[in-house]
């Protein structure tokens, strides 16, 4: 009997080196499965993925990009028109960026034409086109843009909200929109943030670099952060 008893003392302690093994092993499974879990989530917040144009009507052609805002907006938030005019049309013409448009008119030269002509927005937009001289028409129309909250001006809520739509000049429809996307921005991120927090000139300066990357992506391949917020 002593004999049984030695021999059973010893299967539980081979039973225990066993099982203590596999916990260990599956432990170290756990470990293993969250820092690959882990070094996933990282990759995923810290890389990017490649997005490509939404229209690409641009290859072989002249545009001009014209941004219409209503009078009150623009008096409100002066220069906005010219920053957006300027933003979306140099990213358009940057080569690295493979629009492969044949022409494009400066950006200063085009908002001269077009404070010059001051009845643009009412004229129909093959005129326009025919007036720039330039095969594609990129017309940006901007429906809401503000910077605080309704009846706060002490919080900051900012909202850039519009329209782009593209017309084909040298077809049989000139007038007719070809393309039409919206878009919508904001910022900042969160709730609650006053002038202390954010001086106006980061605010304005934010809210239209965002929309006029949302504006000006339409038109190229472009890599985008996972973790976007707009």
């Amino acid at each position: 009997m002593r004999h049984h008893n030695r021999i059973g003392r010893a299967g539980v302690a081979a039973l225990l080196v066993v099982t203590a093994i596999g916990a260990l092993g599956a432990m170290q499974g756990c470990i293993i499965g969250t820092a690959i879990g882990g070094m996933a989530e990282s990759a995923r917040r810290t890389g990017s993925t490649k997005v490509p144009a939404d229209y690409t009507g641009l290859s072989g052609k002249s545009y001009a990009v014209v941004v219409a805002v209503d009078r009150l907006t623009q008096a409100q938030h002066p220069g906005l028109v010219s920053r957006l005019t300027m933003g979306v049309n140099e990213r358009l013409a940057l080569p690295e960026n493979g629009v492969g448009a044949s022409a494009f008119i400066p950006s200063v030269d085009l908002l001269n034409v077009l404070y010059e002509t001051p009845q643009w927005p009412a004229m129909p937009p093959g005129d326009v086109a025919k007036m720039l001289g330039v095969e594609r028409l990129i017309m940006i129309e901007l429906y809401e843009y503000k910077l605080h909250e309704p009846g706060n001006r002490y919080v900051w809520d900012g909202v850039a909200a519009g329209a782009v739509t593209v017309y084909e000049s040298d077809s049989g429809l000139p007038d007719d929109p070809i393309y039409e996307q919206p878009i919508r921005v904001t910022f900042p991120d969160g709730t609650g943030y006053l002038e202390a927090d954010i001086p106006q000139s980061g605010v304005t300066s934010e809210l239209s670099r965002r929309f006029i990357n949302r504006a000006a992506w339409l038109f190229y391949d472009h890599e985008e952060p996972n973790t976007i917020a707009y």
